[in-house]
């Protein structure tokens, strides 16, 4: 909010909004290979707004430092849990003269039953755009169960999972800047 009202002053300096602070998400269970139990907790990057003179950054932490993504190698090393999709999530950076970054999306499996919860924002209101840019995509979250059926999960909760489970997080892009010619 701050950077939009900003934004009247300062209209070449100001981005339009990014995906949020973070995506938190965290993984606890009992790790079948070693009887101990885990505790796995991540951040997850998004998109960065748009600003006048550069479209925004795909795949980023916004609002925050000292994070960085956990590499699924790691990841899957470390725990009993296992990468399923990371990727950029194409089309969800608004559109404008310049285009808001993209946001990402990381599904997870649960080789074990665990309880997940998830705490994250921009999933009502979309990351605005600014100068006549598009809003972003909002985020979505759920969850897959192990027959394929998917269940839309609220942004901020915690979830009984079993093995085969995934949990699919889709994070928000960054809004656009400038209307498009």
């Amino acid at each position: 909010m701050l950077f939009k009202a900003l934004w009247r002053a300062l209209p070449e300096r100001i981005p339009a909004a990014s995906q949020g602070s973070m995506n938190n998400l965290t993984i606890g269970g009992t790790d079948s290979r070693t009887g101990r139990e885990f505790a796995y907790y991540e951040t997850i990057a998004g998109g960065m707004g748009a600003r006048a003179a550069r479209g925004g950054v795909s795949g980023v932490h916004t609002h925050m430092t000292n994070s960085l993504n956990t590499p699924a190698e790691a990841l899957e090393y470390a725990y009993p849990l296992r990468v399923r999709v990371y990727a950029l999530r194409k089309g969800s950076g608004g559109r404008g003269r310049r285009r808001g970054g993209e946001g990402v999306v990381r599904e997870i499996e649960t080789l074990v039953p665990a309880r997940m919860s998830l705490l994250a924002d921009r999933r009502t209101r979309a990351p605005y755009g600014l100068g006549g840019g598009e809003d972003a995509k909002p985020g979505r979250d759920m969850i897959v169960h192990r027959g394929g059926r998917a269940r839309k999960i609220g942004s901020k909760g915690s979830w009984e999972l079993e093995a085969g489970d995934r949990v699919r997080i889709e994070t928000p892009g960054g809004g656009g800047h400038g209307k498009r010619r």
